[in-house]
This record gives structure tokens, C-alpha cells and sequence, in this order.
């Protein structure tokens, strides 16, 4: 792999509201279509080797509108599962957690659907996605979500998964990682289409 592109995916109403939005499947708003939609430059041209598209129908959607065909679903690229935090702010979760920092308290267990996650196991799905890309000849794409995206820059760095805390990661967005001089770097983040 020379290269990989990740797409966070567009504006859902829980993403612009600020609530933790894990594994429940919300669509994309207009916003969120027209923000994927801008994505479409990046992906014109040069053809991926691998295109991978995590299941949430936001993820599928944005890959969609940008125009990436060929993807393959991953079930790795799932959003961090918040546990008992799905669907609350951080604001709400400080009113009886004051304190509270998903990067370096996590989360609280939830239900059946959603039982949470460690940063760790957050870290080890990360590293396997990473470990599918490296397989490949050429240029990657990623479509896949904030928390997710930026413990898989944590881990493509060689940093532990907490530290993805520094690499804030907004709707709609493009990053790239690749190397300098055979060493894993960042070569773009958190850049807005167009």
C-alpha cells in the first residue's frame, strides 16, 4: 500500500447534536448527502486496489455519493460501541460523570445491542483493518467514522489507541496516511471537500 484515504462519513442529526452514535444506523441528513457528495474529487482518477466500507448505512451511503464502487463491507470499521453511552452527549453523560473523557474513562456496559468497548478492543479492529490495506498493491480507501478513524491513525502511527484524542475528526472529512521515507505518517487530516 502507498497510500490510504479515509472518509469520515457525512452529518447524521445525532452527529450534529453531539450524541454518541455507535452502532445505531441513522441516515444521512441533506447536509450530510451534500458533504459526501463534495467527497467525489478525491476519488476520481487513480483507482483504489481496496475500497473497504464499514456496515452502518451512514458509511455505505457516503461512499456511495462519492462515487467509490467495488467496496467491500467490513464489519471492522464499525464506530466504537458506546455502551451505555449510545445516544447522550458528553454533556449529559457529565451530569453524573463530571469528569467524564471517553479517551481516558471509556465506557459504561449497555444492552444486548450495544455492550460497549474498550479503547482496546477498539485498537485491535483497527489493526486488522490495517493489516488488510498493508495487502494491498496501491491506494486504499477507508470509509468509516470519527472515534474509529482516529483510533486507526493512533495505531497506523504506532501509538497507543488513547492518544487518538489528538487527532480531532469532523463529518465529512478526508485524511490520508501513508509514508515518508518507509515510515508511517500522516499526509493529511481532518481537510473539508472542495
Amino acid at each position: 500500500m502507498n497510500e490510504m484515504l479515509l472518509l469520515r462519513h457525512g452529518e447524521t442529526e445525532w452527529s450534529k447534536a453531539g450524541k454518541h452514535t455507535g452502532r445505531t444506523d441513522l441516515p444521512l441528513t441533506e447536509h450530510g448527502e451534500d458533504q459526501a457528495r463534495a467527497l467525489a474529487p478525491l476519488v476520481k482518477g487513480e483507482p483504489f486496489d481496496l475500497v473497504l466500507v464499514s456496515p452502518a448505512g451512514r458509511a455505505r451511503r457516503t461512499a456511495e455519493l462519492a462515487g467509490l464502487t467495488g467496496y467491500r463491507v467490513d464489519a471492522d470499521l464499525w464506530e466504537w460501541d458506546y455502551g451505555g453511552y449510545e445516544g447522550i452527549t458528553t454533556a449529559e453523560i457529565r451530569q453524573t460523570r463530571p469528569e467524564w473523557y471517553l479517551w481516558r474513562d471509556g465506557v459504561i456496559p449497555g444492552d444486548a445491542e450495544h455492550p460497549g468497548e474498550s479503547a482496546a478492543e477498539v485498537a485491535a479492529r483497527a489493526d486488522r483493518v490495517i493489516a488488510r490495506a498493508e495487502q494491498a498493491p496501491g491506494r486504499v480507501a477507508l470509509v468509516a467514522h470519527g472515534h474509529f478513524l482516529r483510533v486507526l491513525a493512533a495505531r497506523w502511527l504506532g501509538l497507543d489507541p488513547a492518544e487518538g484524542r489528538l487527532f480531532k475528526l469532523d463529518t465529512g472529512t478526508y485524511s490520508r496516511l501513508g509514508y515518508e521515507h518507509d515510515e508511517p505518517v500522516l499526509l493529511t487530516w481532518n481537510a473539508p471537500a472542495g
